[in-house]
């Protein structure tokens, strides 16, 4: 029995293959189409323009970690802890979502401004609870403060966005122990002295 192919998803994957090999300038809406196998209708069915399919692989994986971050925090552990299962969880989707985020990362600058201050406005949403659960360690006497909580912040942050320079997610090292070693040097970083010894 032949397999039901969702149109949504496979405009979706056939559109990261080709910003992924051929970049999204050269990319035509053609071309997505013709690799899907479906019409220029289908494809404005669910989507607006390419734009729209650029934005939809950042909007997917953001949401993603939005909702485990909300999950994590909502659970109230102590500041530590979570911190440790906030970080984790970015490192190992970022890992699974390797590929597509190393298309958006390539290519967001080519977004619309509209879709950019968008894409700002949600990253900010989320810098946002990950900075007040940094800043709740902060208040416990768990985090230091003797460094400014957005340098702390963007410290964590370049590694999931760089991951795909270095990182095989076919490699020796797993998306788990990825997550853990990364999650440890920040952790270490994030410590006050006190706390380290």
């Amino acid at each position: 029995m032949k397999k039901t192919v969702n149109i949504q998803e496979e405009l979706q994957r056939v559109s990261v293959e080709l910003f992924s090999t051929q970049g999204y300038a050269k990319t035509s809406v053609q071309q997505i189409v013709d690799a899907a196998g479906v019409t220029k209708g289908a494809l404005y069915h669910y989507f607006s323009s390419k734009d729209d399919l650029l934005f939809d692989i950042y909007d997917r994986l953001l949401s993603l970690q939005r909702e485990h971050l909300e999950e994590i925090v909502a659970r109230g552990l102590d500041p530590l802890e979570t911190m440790r299962l906030i970080c984790e969880d970015v490192i190992v989707t970022s890992s699974d979502w390797i590929r597509e985020g190393a298309v958006f990362f390539r290519s967001q600058h080519m977004l619309s401004e509209e879709r950019q201050r968008e894409v700002k406005r949600r990253r900010r949403e989320y810098n946002d609870v990950f900075a007040s659960a940094l800043a709740r360690g902060q208040q416990a006497g768990v985090f230091r403060t003797d460094i400014p909580a957005i340098v702390l912040t963007a410290n964590f942050f370049a590694n999931p966005h760089y991951l795909s320079h270095w990182y095989s997610p076919d490699g020796d090292l797993t998306r788990q122990e990825l997550a853990r070693q990364l999650t440890e040097l920040y952790i270490t970083s994030l410590r006050t002295p006190e706390v380290k010894a």
